[in-house]
C-alpha cells in the first residue's frame, strides 16, 4: 500500500514504478508480484493498467468491488504465488486499504467497521482455502494500523474510521502463515506476533525517521509455515542531517553549522539538511544567515524548522465565547495575540503593525 504518496502522482513517479516492475520481471522472469492500494493511493489510477500487468503475473488490487448482486468479488483479492518450478507454493490475500463502504455489514453491539474488516479477511481466507492443495501457505496483505504498532512522529497520517484507529491482531486468523502490513513506516513486528509485521518504508519519509534502519523482509516458507524471516537492509543513497538535534537559539545553530565538516561530493550525492531553530523574537534575516554559513559547504538545505518560545507563566490565553465578543474582535487584536503567543512578553513594533495594516488595506491604528 501507499505505492505513491498522493492520489495524483507525477509522471516521473509513475515511470519509476513501471521501471521497477520491468526490472524485477527482467531479473526474475517467473516472479509473482502483488500490489495493493494504501490510503494515499487512488485506487482507480493504480488499477488502470491491471489488465495489462496481469499478463505478466502482476496482480493489482486497488479497491474492493462488488458484482451485480452486491456481493463482494472475493476472487479479485486472491492471487496464487508460484515457485521456480511453476507450482503454486502459496496463496496471497490481497486486501487493500478498507473504507467503511468496502467491508461487509455486520450487526454487532461493538464496532461495525472492525467486525466488517474481520469478516472480510475471514471470507477471503475461506475462499482461498477452497483452492488449497498440499497445505500451501496463506499470506495476507493489508494496509492498516494495528493495535500495538509504533508510529513515526510527523509521518503517518492517522487512520480513524468509525471511531476506531487500530485493528486488533486477532483480525488475522491463525490459519494465515504470515501477515504483511503497510501504513506504519517503522519496521516492526506487532507485539509478540512474529507472523504479523510491518517491513516499514524502504527510505526515510521525513527527518523524524533517520535514526532507525530501513529494509525489506524476505520470508522463507516451509510448506504452510514460516521457516525464516530475514531483514534485508536498504542502503541510504543520500544522508539526512538534523542540526542541531533539538531546536536551539540562532547563535548556537550558527555555531554548529560553522563547525560542520563534510567530505566533498557531487551535488546529487550531498546530504539533505534540516536546520532547527528556536526563536523568542522575530528574525527577518534567518534564511540569509543560514544560507551564508552554508555557502560552499557540500550540503543541500531542505528545511528550516522554526519553533517559538512559550510563556513561562503557563496561563492560557483568554478565549472569546460570545457573539458580541467576536463582533468586537478586530484583525489587529488577533494579530497581537498571535504575536504574543509566539513571542511572550513582547509587543509587535510599529513597522510590523503598519505592514499588517497594509495587508488588510486599512489605516494602521495608533501605536503607543
Amino acid at each position: 500500500g501507499d505505492v505513491f504518496d498522493n492520489p495524483n502522482p507525477s509522471a516521473d513517479a509513475q515511470k519509476l514504478l513501471y521501471h521497477f516492475l520491468t526490472e524485477a520481471k527482467r531479473r526474475v522472469p517467473k516472479l509473482d508480484i502483488v500490489i495493493i492500494a494504501g490510503n494515499h493511493d487512488s485506487a482507480g489510477r493504480l488499477e488502470a493498467p491491471a489488465p495489462l500487468l496481469k499478463n505478466i503475473d502482476i496482480t493489482v488490487v486497488g479497491a474492493v468491488t462488488r458484482n451485480a448482486q452486491g456481493d463482494i468479488e472475493l476472487d479479485r483479492m486472491i492471487a496464487p504465488l508460484h515457485d521456480r518450478q511453476g507450482d503454486i507454493a502459496a496463496w496471497c490475500l490481497a486486501i487493500p486499504f478498507l473504507r467503511p463502504g468496502d467491508v461487509p455489514r455486520v450487526a454487532t453491539e461493538g464496532d461495525a467497521y472492525l467486525e466488517g474488516v474481520r469478516l472480510l479477511y475471514r471470507q477471503t481466507l475461506d475462499y482461498a482455502l477452497e483452492r488449497w492443495e498440499n497445505r500451501q501457505a496463506i499470506i495476507a496483505l493489508g494496509h492498516c494500523h494495528t493495535s500495538g504498532g509504533v508510529t513515526s512522529e510527523d509521518s503517518e497520517r492517522r487512520i480513524v474510521i468509525g471511531g476506531a484507529e487500530a485493528l486488533p491482531v486477532d483480525t488475522f486468523d491463525r490459519a494465515i502463515a504470515y501477515v504483511a502490513l503497510g501504513h506504519l513506516h517503522r519496521a516492526q513486528q506487532v507485539g509478540d506476533h512474529k507472523r504479523v509485521r510491518y517491513c516499514g518504508s524502504p527510505l526515510p519519509m521525513s527527518f523524524t525517521e533517520i535514526h532507525y534502519p530501513h529494509q525489506v523482509l524476505r520470508i522463507d516458507l516451509d510448506g504452510g509455515a514460516i521457516r525464516e524471516i530475514t531483514p534485508l537492509r536498504i542502503p541510504r543513497p543520500v544522508d539526512l542531517l538534523r542540526i542541531p538535534q533539538d531546536p536551539a537559539p540562532i547563535n548556537e545553530v550558527i555555531r554548529q553549522l560553522q563547525a560542520l565538516e563534510l567530505p566533498d561530493r557531487p551535488r546529487n550525492e550531498q546530504p539533505y539538511l534540516q536546520v532547527r531553530v528556536q526563536l523568542t523574537a522575530p528574525e527577518p534575516g534567518l534564511r540569509t544567515k543560514i544560507d551564508a554559513v552554508l555557502d560552499n559547504k557540500p550540503v543541500r538545505l531542505a528545511r528550516i524548522e522554526v519553533t517559538h518560545g512559550h510563556s513561562a507563566s503557563g496561563t492560557d490565553h483568554p478565549r472569546y465565547h460570545s457573539l458580541d465578543d467576536l463582533e468586537r474582535l478586530q484583525p489587529t487584536d488577533i494579530f497581537r495575540k498571535l504575536y504574543q503567543r509566539r513571542y511572550p512578553n513582547t509587543e509587535p513594533d510599529a513597522a510590523l503593525l503598519t505592514a499588517f495594516a497594509e495587508l488588510l488595506n486599512v489605516q494602521p491604528e495608533a501605536v503607543p
